[in-house]
């Protein structure tokens, strides 16, 4: 039997046709590419700590990629937008109201125009989501997948694939509206009547006076100074920092509840960063997002967000635009076509009090 060696380059492109991607387009360490190592890891592992998942593809691509292996931070995100967008499901375990856990989401599509579909979720053992007959077809952008069908026979052709039709309205999932202060206060009632916070160790907080167009960089520890409530993230023993609303008195955790409050199967961070943005827009200080033109493309716009949304915000978007590679300074972007842009700056504005800027000015 001969033995063959691989360069490093080789292999990374037998990992990209090995999930389902063309190497020629397609980077493994491409959010594209990220997102299809999470969920063949997921399909394997499932049910799983996100740390599990993260730490499988983390041991795939460091033999690869070396210094240039993406950070389990960065690891991270990506696996919440697989969680946001429907390809996995992240439900706590009955005995454990802390512990986490990742399951497979069910296979299905939701429409986004007449013959235009998202799909997704996974199945077990890497099996293909859309099988060899429609393979091809799929576009791959950023964590999402889209595939384009003649729209009077979409639904039979899924339909013999096993994939589920999703509603819009259901899946978007989006939370009533709510005024901004209405928010705030019920929280903070909320946490005035909670238990004794102790010792938290690690805590950090989202500081919120801290500019919004930097996300990362509000982040810090207490310095003892603080007095006030906080979104914040606190470590647990095992599996990722859970978030939570603090109460601090001169530097010192006195109440805190854990995120999630009112939706107990929904990721904590959703209601954490809506109650962020509340707390943003109480002090006047909303976060922002950015409308800026293409060139030489009259028929769309780019929308730059410079802090995380919370998922069904974040399934809004992938139902009316496209993840692009972000702009300098910005968290994420999305291609958008110009008939949306008013839907989605109403949608931003009623849903967390988010101000639009455009390039030279604002509104």
């Amino acid at each position: 039997m001969r033995i063959l060696t691989a360069s490093a380059r080789e292999s990374a492109a037998l990992a990209v046709r090995s999930l389902e991607l063309d190497e020629e387009s397609i980077d493994l360490i491409s959010p594209e590419g990220l997102s299809a190592s999470l969920r063949r890891a997921a399909s394997f592992l499932c049910p799983a700590a996100p740390r599990e998942l993260v730490d499988a593809v983390l041991a795939v691509l460091r033999p690869l990629h070396g210094d240039a292996t993406p950070s389990r931070d960065d690891l991270m995100d990506q696996l919440d937008l697989l969680i946001s967008g429907g390809d996995l499901l992240e439900l706590r375990q009955v005995e454990s109201l802390t512990t986490r856990l990742l399951f497979l989401g069910p296979p299905s599509y939701v429409e986004r125009e007449p013959g235009q579909y998202l799909v997704f979720g996974v199945r077990p053992f890497g099996t293909s989501l859309v099988g060899t007959s429609l393979r091809s077809e799929v576009l791959y952008e950023s964590q999402t997948r889209i595939i384009q069908l003649d729209p009077a026979t979409a639904a039979a052709q899924f339909a013999a694939l096993g994939l589920h039709e999703i509603n819009r309205d259901r899946w978007v999932a989006k939370p009533a509206p709510i005024v901004a202060r209405d928010l705030v206060r019920r929280l903070t009632q909320q946490v005035s009547i909670a238990g004794r916070a102790g010792d938290v160790e690690g805590l950090m907080i989202l500081d919120p006076v801290a500019p919004v167009r930097f996300y990362r960089g509000r982040w810090r520890t207490l310095d003892g100074t603080e007095t006030g409530d906080f979104v914040a993230r606190r470590p647990q023993a095992y599996g990722a920092d859970l978030w939570c609303f603090v109460r601090v008195i001169e530097g010192l955790p006195q109440q805190l509840i854990d995120f999630p409050v009112d939706h107990p199967a929904l990721p904590g961070r959703d209601e954490a960063w809506r109650l962020q943005a509340a707390i943003d827009a109480v002090r006047q200080e909303p976060q922002i997002f950015r409308f800026r033109s293409i060139q030489n493309n009259t028929s769309h716009i780019i929308a730059d967000f410079f802090g995380p949304i919370p998922g069904w915000a974040e399934r809004y978007l992938e139902l009316v635009g496209l993840a692009v590679q972000r702009a300098d300074r910005s968290l994420f972007s999305y291609r958008v076509p110009l008939k949306a842009k008013p839907d989605l700056q109403k949608f931003l504005t009623d849903m967390l009090w988010m101000r639009v800027t455009h390039e030279g000015g604002t509104e």
